[in-house]
């Protein structure tokens, strides 16, 4: 008989230590699905501020250009 709950308790403690277990993967899971999808918006927030920052430069140097262009062509007219 005590041999009997002796095997009972243990399995019982095993059947709460594999829940406990499986609780705890699926935790780290979720964890790790957290800080993939921060870093994807963290990443995307940067690629999206260089390619901002290319676009205002390139927009500067065509309107330099252009003004630079349009200055020179006026100047071969007036001449």
């Amino acid at each position: 008989m005590r041999m009997r709950q002796s095997v009972n308790q243990f399995e019982a403690a095993f059947e709460q230590q594999k829940i406990l277990e499986q609780r705890r993967r699926e935790q780290l899971r979720h964890r790790a699905v957290n800080r993939s999808r921060t870093r994807r918006v963290t990443r995307s927030q940067q690629q999206g501020k260089v390619r901002f920052s290319v676009l205002a430069v390139c927009l500067i140097v065509t309107v330099v250009v252009v003004t630079i262009a349009m200055f020179e062509a006026l100047l071969l007219v007036m001449s």
